[in-house]
Order: structure tokens, then sequence, then C-alpha cells
């Protein structure tokens, strides 16, 4: 019987829209930006009179519809093992361990970047029993009870991720099938809805949701570039070492 032998592959970063690097300096010097005024005191009045007025706006309908939706930015019981599930579904079928390696790549890169920057930045929520004006400010000094996680916002930079992994998954499922403007929905829809329904509930400032956009989409376009149908595997591997190849 024939042994699979090791087949030599090209580490090529795979292309992005819009092409080249500009746009992900842009991202970044974007959150730069909207960090570095905040902690010189812009901005902040903007967050307080967008939480006054959600707090102002809060018809029992709304409210609730706000709430169910905003589920849909949950990592660790929804958008982790959604995502986990059909990477094992697609790995059975196409006998292949890399999309569980897409998988492992948009956890580990939410993981160092947004959970330090959450704890770096020190800012309360809207919702806070601290004064308005302490509560809205970044890089704060809080109390070690209060809730201090609110920049950028989770749910914005985890639906922005998870919900591109998702769609590449079910286009690898689908077997390249999946209409495009599904794909689109699965891909743009949540992180919309996430950036509106977060700060209407006054879950997180408006400017965590803004922060969250920027760094997403960087972090988004990170996962998109990295080959992963060509990154090595171990040689125990070799027979669940095939293509990969509907990441769009």
């Amino acid at each position: 019987m024939l042994k699979p032998t090791a087949v030599r592959r090209d580490l090529r970063l795979r292309p992005v829209s819009p092409a080249g690097w500009w746009f992900d300096v842009l991202l970044l010097v974007g959150f730069g930006a909207l960090t570095l005024a905040l902690a010189r005191g812009a901005l902040l009045g903007l967050d307080l009179d967008v939480r006054e007025w959600a707090y102002a706006h809060h018809p029992a309908p709304i409210y609730w519809t706000a709430r169910v939706l905003n589920y849909l930015g949950q990592g660790g019981w929804l958008l982790m093992p959604l995502s986990g599930a059909l990477a094992v579904a697609v790995a059975w079928r196409a006998r292949t361990v890399r999309p569980l390696l897409l998988v492992a790549g948009a956890f580990v890169l939410l993981y160092l970047t947004v959970g330090p920057l959450k704890l770096l930045t020190d800012r309360a929520a809207p919702s806070s029993d601290l004064p308005p004006t302490q509560s809205v400010r970044i890089f704060n000094d809080l109390p070690p009870t209060e809730y201090d996680l609110s920049y950028p916002s989770g749910h914005v930079a985890n639906a922005i991720v998870w919900y591109g992994v998702i769609a590449a998954l079910l286009t690898a499922l689908t077997a390249g099938r999946l209409h495009p403007r599904v794909h689109r929905l699965v891909r743009f829809a949540p992180p919309a809805i996430l950036l509106v329904t977060t700060t209407y509930l006054n879950f997180h400032w408006l400017t965590d949701g803004v922060a969250a956009l920027l760094l997403g989409l960087f972090l988004d376009r990170l996962l998109h570039r990295v080959p992963w149908d060509d990154v090595p595997l171990p040689g125990r591997l070799r027979e669940w070492d095939r293509p990969f190849t509907s990441y769009p």
C-alpha cells in the first residue's frame, strides 16, 4: 500500500480586499488615534450623550429584541462551539485537519489582543454605578470590584472574526455553493447588529464598539492572509493533510 508523500508547499500570503497593507495600517492608525483621543478626554462627551439617549429610549419590545440579538456576539457558548462544530464537519468531509487550524488561529488572535487591551485600558461600562464622568474615562483607576473590561468591545470584535470564520467554513462545507449574498449576510450583519445593540443596551460605550470594529477588521484581514492549506503539519498527520481550498 502506497503511503502519502510529503508535499512541499509555498507559504505565500493569501490576497485580501482591498489589497496591500495600506488598509491594515489605516485600521491600526485609526484604533491608535481613537484610543489616544479618549485618553486625552476627547469624545467622552459623545459617549455620555449616547448613553443618556439610550437610557431614555428603552421601550420594552425594542429593548428585549436588542437583548436577544446581542447574544449573537457570545464567544464562549455560541461562536467558538459553532465554529468548532463546523470545522469538525469540514475536516471529516474533506479528510483534513486544516479547518481546525483556522479556528485555532482565530482563538489565538483574539486571546492575544482583545483581552490584554481590555486589561490595559481599564474602562468601566456605561451601566456602571460610578459617576458617569468617572466611568467613561479610559486608562482609569477603578475599584477592584468594578467591571473594567469595556474597551474595546469583545462582542463586536468577536463577531467580525468569528463570523468571518463561520462564513468560510460554510463555504467549504457546501463545496463553494454558498450564495454570495448569504456569505455577505453571515459575515457583515452580526457585527453591525452587535455594534448597535451593545451601545443601545449600554453594555459598551459607542467608542468601545468603534474601536472593536477597527481592531476586528484588522484581525480578520490577518486571518485571511494566512495560507491555511500550506501550513506545515507533523508527519503523523500526513493522512489528514489535504487542502482546505474554500477559504475565500
